[in-house]
């Protein structure tokens, strides 16, 4: 480890930002270890080190964080998409296994005091502020009061208030980020865990060359804005590196409905796509990041068009169904 300028530890790097963050991390000359409970799905692990196991298991974590790391990096939680967050069948073992997963950390880092990030998610804001589907209200200074629409949002919100308190008892120099639907190749793209991007970029590849329908929960009007997750990496760093604590919105300002998702996909695949609309589990009515607060704070903010991120995810979808196919048929 000699030559390296600074060890990091990233905690959930099996996952789909976490595998992401390694990479980047790896370009800036760092030595990494990555711990999950499972290997990153797409591709191999950049990591220098890699131990697979529990992060709720107090003895692995015990392992995990027995050497003292310049800087922590925890994505690690009980998450999916909003078939899995919002159908209120999986709320003990979100709430339960992500806030053990923190508080494990938090014990064995608090004398030795690395800077650590924590994600948090947007959807630790109040549903009160998120009815319009035009207007939401995303600031951070409108967190309270507190009425997260999912348990995975109360969760969240449980344990920025966690590492901040690390940080004003124990002097811990917390960093936290909000983010607000993360999306891109190498993510979760079917099994009830993915988001509305890959979701959408699944169905449409699956349709034959002319087109077809697909389904789309709810009318398609609720709103969301999605940030490509190369653009969250770097803000990501960005904000570790700085002296902000946060908590800091990172996502894209660039709001379209579900509706909207569709037809954009449906562009970029070259395909005619029409909307089936049924009942499922929808989330907020509305929501999109303001990124105010880290342009001023961080000088950040996001680039790329919606368009080309999901370009770009397509592509990747469509090799991995085609993939999928070959395998099958052999």
């Amino acid at each position: 480890m000699g030559q390296y300028t600074k060890k990091a530890l990233v905690c959930g790097a099996g996952g789909f930002i976490g595998s992401h963050m390694v990479k980047k991390l790896k370009s800036e000359g760092y030595w990494v270890r990555g711990a999950d409970v499972k290997y990153p799905d797409f591709s191999m692990s950049e990591a220098d080190e890699f131990m697979r196991g529990d992060l709720t298991d107090q003895v692995f974590c015990d392992e995990v964080t027995n050497i003292q790391f310049d800087e922590i990096y925890q994505f690690a939680a009980d998450m999916g998409g909003a078939g899995y967050i919002f159908t209120g069948d999986h709320d003990a073992d979100v709430m339960n296994n992500s806030a053990t997963i923190n508080l494990n950390i938090l014990r064995n880092i608090k004398d030795y005091k690395p800077k650590i990030f924590f994600s948090s998610s947007a959807c630790m804001y109040p549903e009160h502020n998120q009815l319009d589907p035009d207007t939401p209200d995303c600031r951070e200074d409108t967190a309270y009061p507190a009425n997260p629409d999912s348990e995975y949002g109360w969760e969240k919100l449980f344990s920025e208030r966690l590492y901040l308190a690390y940080h004003r008892n124990y002097g811990v120099p917390v960093r936290i980020a909000r983010y607000h639907n993360i999306f891109g190749p190498e993510g979760t793209w079917d099994g009830g865990k993915e988001k509305a991007p890959a979701a959408m970029c699944r169905k449409v590849a699956k349709l034959p060359n002319e087109g077809g329908t697909i389904d789309v929960w709810g009318d398609g009007e609720q709103t969301r804005s999605f940030l490509f997750v190369d653009e969250c990496v770097e803000a990501t760093y960005r904000l570790v590196q700085s002296d902000f604590t946060g908590p800091v919105n990172i996502g894209s300002e660039e709001m379209v409905s579900i509706n909207e998702l569709v037809d954009i996909t449906a562009k970029v695949s070259g395909k005619k796509v029409e909307k089936n609309h049924i009942e499922g589990p929808l989330g907020v009515r509305g929501r999109n990041s303001n990124n105010d607060l880290i342009r001023e704070k961080l000088g950040w903010d996001y680039s790329q068009p919606l368009e080309e991120g999901i370009r770009r995810t397509y592509k990747w979808i469509q090799a991995q169904i085609k993939l999928e196919n070959t395998d099958a048929s052999v």
